[in-house]
């Protein structure tokens, strides 16, 4: 155990605890002032530094003794300023013989910090390789002073055990709910059905489990996702059975459901990826749905995955785990395979009367009909099924990317048009703008080809505003409405209109597409990035999902080339097809999930010490480093950004613990000794490339 002093932070393991004598201005309390019982406190430091991530020792004056309890928010003196941190226990004797620091203050009285969330965040950060005070700013809300005086609602009642519901069309659907009503752990793969009611399911789910009297926990992508279960929930328990957590609800709106679930009023919740660390009492089923969305991904350091987190979570709390979706990840296949969760799924005539039918345009006889089917953005297969589909409802038509022309070629050569002074590529924010650099904004009206002298330009990526533009003249009379961006539908009425939307930002119809128009699949796939196909497929399904069953004439046209795995898998609707598939090939190759995996991204030198401090595990294999590339604007004021490099490091699943062991001592090694440089240390992230 170590301890702080108001000149700076004391390291025990390399200043000498003498060191800790008293000094002039300090604020000590004596002996007589300090607390009758357990004087002295263990305290984590809202400090970031790997090397100081363990509990510092303060002495507890005798006037905070009876507000100064284990999970409270306090402020302490550390490293000459005064910190913030939680009190994680209290002790009769402290490790270190010299005078402690006295606790400057109690923030607040209220528990926020129990056993179990302090357990799962220390696990989170071994998981990561991170450092606790990291964990804890993703954990725990920001205090609102004003909301803990309120008092909350007595618990309501239990709710009666809903039946099976939509849940008795699966394999192994209604086998799942028993287990989670009689207190078992069961973890399961779910594979919704095309047009499924997912928020209904699930809503089905979280009621079995509070009707055992245990505690439900659903992380869903975005706010829109939120928003469809909180209705379901509230539909199905009616007002007062759970509560949601979403960053965009406001500090007290936010704080006041975090401290209901802390205070027990209520066992359910429904949120973002913050709420995946949400206090829930006797939590019994946590649920991710569509673990592939990159939202699920924490973008703040250790940098967890909601999918690892609440399967972390439910084996540590003894809760049932449900990873749902319309498509399947590999590292769900990767739990199938392994036997940790069991698959619920429909059989194959259930999905065949489900799905719509999805046409290729280059299939049977359309080249005939149309011989630039293969290359037109709108051939005139998808231009028929969207004006047949329009006489009986909404057409959803999905674009790669938002915005008009996000990217302009030589309409001669076809060469990328770049910026004259960045390199940057320009693109055009309406059919009157002025062409200009995406990255420096200068304007290129004045733009000439360097490679063939042409001065006219073409679109080589067409956004979602100019889509709408052209289909309201390929359709004249059709409302045409957009999603996307900031403008985001919620849902569209059962009347005929063209919805034009980007990738998770499709509405909800409320009977269904009638058709859907999957726009530039090739977009899709022009990236380096290991997930691309399994993305694509994700994105495409969907949107797909939300169109009606074939046999009720719905139908889909996507415009990719066929062959290609993601495509043969939507025209199947075999998801699981796919996912196998795609483990197979991260296996041979070595990428996760079939390894673990880090990446250490910052300067050269920097990466090559941490590589220096880390002891490996034997396993190890070290690719790298090479060179990361990077978006060359510099930020507003500040000079061109530093080079940087980046490394892989994988070893065996076995392994992760000890890689995840190594990259954390090797940080607290550079971190003490103050070496210059920062280095991103990052375990299993969806970027690898």
């Amino acid at each position: 155990m170590t301890t702080a002093d108001g000149a700076g932070a004391v390291d025990g393991s390399q200043l000498p605890l003498a060191g800790l004598a008293r000094r002039p201005g300090r604020r000590t309390a004596p002996a007589g002032e300090l607390a009758a019982t357990d004087p002295v406190a263990e305290v984590a430091v809202d400090v970031s530094l790997p090397h100081l991530d363990r509990p510092f020792e303060y002495a507890v004056p005798a006037s905070m003794a009876e507000d100064a309890r284990p999970g409270v928010r306090v402020r302490v003196r550390f490293a000459g300023q005064d910190v913030e941190g939680y009190l994680l226990a209290r002790k009769p004797a402290a490790e270190h013989p010299g005078r402690l620091a006295p606790l400057r203050r109690v923030v607040s009285p209220e528990p926020v910090l129990t056993p179990g969330l302090l357990d799962l965040c220390r696990a989170v950060a071994d998981r990561w390789a991170g450092v606790l005070p990291d964990v804890l700013r993703l954990a725990v809300p920001r205090r609102h002073a004003g909301t803990e005086k309120r008092e909350q609602p007595e618990p309501a009642a239990a709710p009666p055990r809903p039946g099976a519901g939509r849940w008795a069309a699966y394999r192994a659907g209604p086998a799942f709910l028993e287990h989670v009503h009689g207190g078992q752990a069961p973890r399961a793969a779910w594979t919704a059905l095309p047009g499924e009611d997912w928020p209904a399911a699930l809503a089905t789910a979280v009621a079995t489990a509070l009707s055992a009297g245990r505690g439900a926990l659903v992380v869903v992508p975005d706010h829109r996702d939120v928003d469809r279960v909180d209705a379901a929930l509230t539909a199905l328990l009616g007002s007062g059975q759970h509560v949601r957590l979403t960053a965009d609800q406001g500090a007290a709106a936010r704080y006041r459901a975090w401290l209901a679930l802390q205070r027990g009023a209520v066992r359910a919740v429904v949120g973002t990826r913050a709420a995946a660390y949400a206090p829930v009492h006797d939590l019994g089923l946590v649920v991710v749905w569509d673990d592939g969305d990159d939202l699920h991904a924490e973008p703040h350091a250790p940098y967890p995955h909601v999918r690892e987190l609440l399967a972390l979570r439910s084996e540590r709390e003894g809760a049932a785990l449900l990873a749902g979706g319309f498509t399947r990840t590999a590292e769900v296949q990767a739990w199938l395979d392994a036997g940790f969760a069991r698959p619920v799924e429909a059989d194959r005539a259930a999905v065949r009367a489900a799905a719509p039918r999805v046409l290729l345009p280059g299939e049977g006889p359309e080249p005939e009909r149309d011989p630039a089917a293969r290359s037109a953005r709108l051939p005139s297969l998808a231009w028929r099924t969207a004006r047949t589909a329009l006489e009986h409802g909404p057409v959803l038509v999905q674009v790669p990317r938002r915005g008009y022309r996000l990217a302009l070629q030589c309409a001669r050569c076809r060469s990328r048009a770049r910026c004259s002074a960045c390199a940057g590529p320009l693109a055009q924010s309406s059919g009157h703008a002025v062409p200009a650099c995406r990255w420096c904004g200068r304007p290129a009206g004045t733009w000439t080809c360097p490679t063939c002298g042409g001065t006219a330009l073409r679109s080589a990526v067409l956004g979602q505003r100019r889509t709408a533009e052209e289909l309201g003249r390929a359709f004249p009379g059709v409302p045409v409405r957009t999603s996307g961006g900031g403008e985001v539908l919620a849902g569209v009425p059962d009347r005929p209109a063209l919805v034009v939307a980007t990738p998770g930002a499709e509405p909800v119809a409320d009977s269904g597409y009638a058709a859907a128009l999957l726009l530039d699949g090739w977009a899709l796939f022009d990236r380096a990035d290991l997930r691309a196909g399994e993305e694509a497929l994700r994105r495409w399904a969907n949107a797909a999902a939300l169109v009606r069953p074939a046999p009720q004439g719905g139908t889909v046209v996507l415009l990719a080339p066929a062959g290609l795995p993601p495509v043969e898998a939507l025209v199947r609707w075999d998801p699981a097809w796919h996912a196998a598939r795609e483990l197979a090939e991260r296996v041979e190759l070595a990428f996760p999930p079939a390894v673990a995996l880090a990446t250490l991204t910052g300067p050269a030198d920097a990466v090559d010490a941490l590589l220096g401090h880390a002891r490996l595990p034997a396993s190890a294999d070290v690719l790298g480093p090479v060179p990361v590339a990077q978006d060359p604007r510099p930020p507003a004021g500040q000079d061109a950004p530093t080079s940087a490099v980046r490394a892989l490091v994988r070893v065996p699943v076995a392994d992760r613990a000890a890689l995840a062991r190594a990259l954390r001592e090797a940080a607290a090694v550079r971190s003490a000794r103050k070496e210059p440089g920062a280095v991103r240390v990052q375990i299993d992230p969806l970027d690898v490339l």
